[in-house]
């Protein structure tokens, strides 16, 4: 049984850091690539990063890209995302999913992803 389980949220001030954690079981996790996802309250879950198995293809959004990183240990089968610089429009629930799929590819599409934890919540103050 596949299970997500974040951590790390919380309160930050504008231009603070973050560093979420996500840790995988009940599957073989080097071999699939994992994302992480936001939702903001009215809004529509959005894709925030994603990396490969491997750790070697990453893939951000645009708005987060030079801020945020995602990394993953496989001995550990943790997957992070480090957010720098946070502005209260990044104040979400986070989300960690893991694709449906095995392969390299990196993908932005919801759909794709078929394996979700909880959400950790975030929140930056201005």
């Amino acid at each position: 049984q596949v299970q997500l389980v974040e951590s790390g949220g919380g309160l930050v001030q504008a231009g603070g850091s973050l560093r979420l954690s996500c840790a995988a079981s009940g599957h073989r996790f080097s071999i699939y690539t994992m994302g992480w996802f936001r939702q903001a309250p009215g809004k529509e879950r959005e894709f925030v990063a994603s990396i490969s198995g491997s750790g070697s293809n990453t893939y951000y959004t645009d708005v987060v890209l030079g801020r945020f990183t995602i990394s993953r240990n496989n001995a550990e089968n943790t997957v992070y995302l480090q957010m720098n610089s946070l502005k209260p429009e990044d104040t979400a629930v986070y989300y960690c999913a893991r694709k449906g799929s095995i392969g390299w590819a990196v993908t932005r599409d919801k759909a794709d992803y078929v394996y979700w934890g909880k959400g950790t919540q975030v929140t930056v103050s201005s």
